[in-house]
């Protein structure tokens, strides 16, 4: 089966869905799918997939890189396309939102006598910009993308509820993400010397937060929590230090570039300069080494936690225990268990979060049990997993495409 990922972003741009792109198309190539990337031109010279063939061809997402787009699809001629569809990664024009239905009047291109199929992966259900006052035409957009394919793809059972509310929708299935960073720091890798390097002492605290600074992922919270926790007295520990893991803010949306700076000023205005760490963006080992030298992970999403979230996969398969927000909707659909697998408290309540911390800091039982259900949720999440429940699909819309060679 010949299978194109279309993406916004893919590495060494810094966003989660090209991550995530990266390793679906590579564990699909290793399914024996012949796999192509087309994407943007700012990914050009970058990441080099193996038995993946990339094509970064969209110079930009407007109507224009449509018709790019339409132009490289005719030439690959797929069984199927796969558009991974996040707003901001499209610079929030809604050009691509009409690519499936393109797909279907365009002729002259169809491979063994139909037409490719196409599904698109929502990674969340944000909606691209129109014109002002759009309003709920924006969201509208959204489901015209979705139902002009043959199929849809969520990542969290959140959004595939909220999409069961609306009518004529194609077939929708769940599909949970994994870690875009496996647990393999640099060869050599010492945890205590690590640790040494960034300066932390061995009776410190050291919390992580990995991903984007921005409102959503609840920064601020973050910060004010760590303003509560004490400098040193407690269960001998000498204080707490906080590692931001990760680039500050990603190329696809520049949006965050101001409340980086408004959170970097709070951080001074509290006193923390000497008590936050920040790592930058840094390549996947570096990465792993960073979060595995951290004790707890803090990840305090404003709208509550999900499995949407890849910072928060990437945490549980490095076998941290997490500190995280709960949600009304979490509470009955999410693997995450209070308790089990991770620590939930309310969103956006500092005092709550500090709290939480502090207590699981001075208890090494309960961090390791924690730390035992992270690793056995993460076991539930793996890539191999993940195509193959993919490549399900595929050959459900494609028959036969699996087994026979694309011309």
């Amino acid at each position: 089966m010949r299978v194109c990922l279309v993406t916004g972003e893919y590495p060494p741009l810094q966003g989660g869905v090209g991550d995530y792109t990266a390793r679906l198309g590579q564990a699909l190539a290793d399914q024996s799918a012949e796999v192509h990337v087309l994407t943007g031109t700012r990914a050009a010279g970058g990441h080099e997939p193996r038995n993946v063939t990339l094509h970064s061809v969209a110079d930009r997402w407007d109507w224009r890189g449509l018709s790019q787009v339409l132009l490289v699809l005719r030439q690959i001629r797929p069984d199927l396309v796969h558009i991974q569809y996040q707003a901001a990664a499209y610079a929030l024009h809604p050009a691509v939102n009409l690519l499936p239905w393109r797909i279907r009047w365009s002729a002259g291109w169809q491979v063994r006598g139909r037409r490719p199929r196409v599904v698109v992966t929502l990674h969340d259900l944000l909606y691209p910009y129109l014109f002002p006052k759009a309003g709920p035409l924006r969201f509208q957009s959204v489901l015209v993308m979705a139902r002009g394919s043959d199929a849809v793809v969520v990542t969290n059972p959140e959004d595939l509820q909220r999409l069961a509310r609306h009518r004529w929708l194609p077939p929708v299935k769940l599909i949970p993400i994994g870690s875009n960073i496996a647990a393999a720091p640099p060869d050599g890798y010492d945890r205590q010397v690590w640790r040494a390097r960034l300066g932390v002492a061995p009776d410190e605290v050291l919390l992580c937060y990995f991903g984007f600074v921005s409102q959503a992922k609840g920064t601020e919270t973050l910060i004010r929590a760590l303003a509560l926790l004490p400098t040193a007295g407690q269960a001998n520990l000498s204080g707490y230090r906080l590692l931001m893991v990760g680039g500050q803010v990603g190329d696809s949306d520049p949006t965050n570039q101001a409340y980086l700076a408004s959170m970097q000023t709070l951080i001074g205005e509290l006193g923390l300069s000497g008590r936050v760490l920040w790592t930058g963006f840094a390549a996947p080992d570096q990465v792993s080494a960073h979060l595995l030298a951290a004790d707890l992970a803090v990840l305090p999403y404003a709208e509550g936690a999900n499995l949407r979230h890849g910072s928060l996969h990437a945490c549980l398969a490095h076998g941290l225990p997490v500190v995280t927000t709960w949600s009304p909707f979490a509470a009955e659909h999410s693997a995450l268990t209070d308790g089990e697998n991770a620590l939930l408290v309310p969103p956006g309540d500092a005092q709550a979060l500090a709290a939480a911390v502090a207590a699981l800091a001075s208890d090494p039982t309960r961090r390791s049990r924690l730390a035992a259900g992270a690793t056995a949720l993460a076991r539930e999440f793996t890539w191999q997993g993940i195509a193959a429940r993919h490549l399900e699909m595929y050959e459900r819309l494609a028959p036969g495409a699996l087994q026979t060679p694309a011309p």
